[in-house]
């Protein structure tokens, strides 16, 4: 993946993890003023470039049925204009992609975090076995801009694009890609172009012209982790599964089989709990760096390590908050006593370590009755 070319106009302000090539140094972090572009999200609408995810383009007669057995959510249905999430799992179940998938103009367009369709790719070329099907990468044909907000709709009419009316409906944008329209990251109105990486420049312009405020990704993520969005390889670690951040729906379908990893998925969904959980702690950072992605959290009484940091971001609304994934045991402290709260381990020179204190309406919410008696239950009614 190249620079994006936003980069370079006027006002787009890089990541700090430029030089260390990070999976965000291609595209801007901000545009002047991070916290006044999450209120523009709020309020009005804007414009983010996430020119630097990948994308894999599956078109045949076949690819429905084909992709279903692969993945985790239920595919073979799906309509054209249409959209969903998926996920590829390894034998044990755990995490390996994460897709957002669009039905339209005869093919499947699977959006991948930056640098992981090559091997997604690979890995669905290596399955095709007699299918009909043929599997591209094509990140370079085609670049994603996110428009968010309330006003999103009059930006897009303003701009001459077709908005989905279906909360997840997916229509072909003339000229050359696609229009998605996703639940997520802001709680109005959030759409997802696909435009042909040539005229990417004419595209910011575009939109921007028609009212979209400019946005770095800084903003796009402080919204994505208030909404509870887990990011694949930053939000998840390599024996993250399904029921740990939230995907359980979302991007799988639990009465579907006959993929890699379902065992695990059914089992731990009708007889076990997972062992880890996705929560929102607060962060009391001050002007110190926010920790990076697998710092460990560590219990308040021992010290010993119970979870890790993903996404951590400063909201215009809730301060310095990150995404964590965190032992059952350590989340059940939340409650009616009040947030739990753990310790970050920061050994850093600029940095001590500080406590992060567990959101509870983050929590996902337990029945108490035991897993298996449930599954019992609903199969005897």
């Amino acid at each position: 993946m190249t620079r994006s070319p936003l980069l370079d106009l006027p006002g787009a302000i890089g990541h700090p993890d430029g030089d260390a090539g990070g999976p965000d140094a291609d595209v801007a972090a901000h545009h002047g003023d991070p916290f006044a572009e999450q209120r523009a999200a709020s309020r009005r609408a804007v414009v983010v470039d996430r020119s630097h995810r990948g994308l894999v383009l599956v078109t045949g007669p076949d690819r429905g049925s084909w992709l279903h057995l692969l993945v985790s959510q239920q595919v073979a249905d799906l309509p054209e204009g249409h959209g969903t999430e998926g996920l590829v799992l390894d034998v044990q179940g755990r995490v390996e992609h994460h897709a957002v998938i669009g039905h339209v103009d005869g093919g499947l367009w699977l959006s991948v975090e930056p640098g992981t369709a090559p091997a997604l790719a690979a890995y669905l070329e290596s399955m095709k076995f007699w299918s009909d099907v043929t599997v591209r990468d094509a990140t370079d044909e085609f670049a994603q801009l996110a428009v968010l907000g309330p006003q999103v709709t009059d930006v897009l009419t303003a701009a001459g694009v077709e908005v989905p009316s279906d909360p997840e409906g997916v229509v072909a944008l003339p000229g050359g890609g696609v229009v998605r329209r996703v639940p997520w990251p802001t709680e109005t109105t959030s759409v997802d172009l696909l435009v042909p990486r040539a005229q990417l420049v004419d595209w910011w312009e575009r939109l921007r012209g028609a009212g979209a405020a400019a946005a770095g990704l800084d903003a796009f993520e402080a919204l994505r982790v208030a909404a509870l969005r887990p990011r694949l390889h930053v939000d998840t670690d390599e024996r993250t599964i399904p029921h740990e951040v939230g995907w359980i729906g979302a991007a799988v379908h639990l009465t579907k089989g006959c993929y890699r990893g379902q065992e695990t998925v059914s089992r731990v969904a009708n007889l076990g709990r997972p062992p880890r959980q996705m929560v929102l702690v607060h962060l009391v950072s001050g002007d110190d760096a926010l920790p990076p992605p697998g710092t460990p959290l560590l219990s308040a009484e021992g010290g010993r390590a119970v979870g890790r940091v993903g996404t951590a971001v400063r909201h215009h609304e809730l301060g310095s908050v990150a995404l964590a994934l965190v032992k059952r045991s350590a989340v059940a402290g939340t409650g009616d006593s009040g947030p739990a709260t753990l310790w970050v381990a920061d050994d850093r020179d600029e940095g001590s370590p500080g406590p992060a204190t567990i959101d509870p309406d983050s929590v996902p919410p337990d029945s108490g009755e035991p897993p298996g008696r449930a599954a019992v239950r609903r199969l005897q009614g």
